[in-house]
């Protein structure tokens, strides 16, 4: 097998492994899709990006959405689709137990969104940050905010982009570790408030044994809440 086709099966495997939620993370599924299809040696050129992975499972997932919506009263439901994808498989990672006493990533989302949306159940871009803020942490834990947001790129807007990027800037400030120019910056943002309300949100949301909706209602709040947006 020539290393092009080799690299674009182990590719399309992967992202096959990640959508169905077999696997949590990019380098597992690379090497567990690369010994699916073959036990010789794999050349480390045969072997693709997270990059490339995160591409195949988006077409995958936008295959999928697409499918889906055909058959949902409500068009233009891939984006959500999507969303599901990256959020289901947090279930299965685990945070650290000093910082994050409640647990797997899914569920401290899902605290952080119940918060949010206690405090701004209309505010679509504010909730959709701080649903989606840690999906990052599946895909690269050591850069979980840049992996995060380049998964997201071309579903969601600046502004929830902004919220997100900044989110940990915003703890840094509030516990005293960030630079002067830091704090400076973010206390003459325009969006500050709700930076700072989501800062809040996602310190509060880990608490073990707190009850919260599923993945599917969140997503599900938000999909409504843009139907009405979009209808005023």
């Amino acid at each position: 097998m020539d290393l092009d086709r080799l690299r674009r099966e182990i590719c399309f495997e992967a992202a096959r492994l990640l959508s169905g939620r077999r696997e949590t993370n990019y380098a597992q599924a690379r090497w567990r899709a690369a010994r699916a299809i073959t036990r010789s040696h794999i050349p480390p050129e045969a072997l693709p990006t997270d990059f490339e992975i995160r591409q195949s499972l988006q077409q995958l997932v936008s295959a999928d959405g697409e499918m889906k919506a055909d058959s949902d009263p409500v068009p233009g439901n891939r984006k959500y689709h999507y969303f599901l994808s990256l959020l289901l498989p947090l279930d299965r990672v685990r945070q650290d137990r000093v910082n994050h006493p409640e647990g797997d990533v899914l569920y401290h989302c899902l605290q952080v969104f119940e918060l949010a949306r206690e405090q701004r159940p209309w505010d679509e871009d504010f909730l959709i940050a701080a649903l989606m803020h840690d999906i990052g942490k599946g895909i690269d834990p050591m850069d979980h905010v840049t992996a995060g947001l380049a998964a997201l790129e071309g579903y969601i807007s600046d502004r929830t982009r902004w919220l997100i990027e900044n989110h940990g800037l915003a703890q840094r400030v509030k516990d005293g570790t960030a630079g002067a120019r830091a704090r400076r910056r973010l206390t003459n943002a325009e969006d500050g408030d709700a930076l700072d309300l989501l800062a809040n949100c996602d310190r509060d949301g880990r608490h073990p044994g707190r009850i919260v909706c599923s993945a599917e209602d969140a997503i599900e709040y938000i999909r409504q809440l843009e139907k009405e947006n979009e209808a005023e």
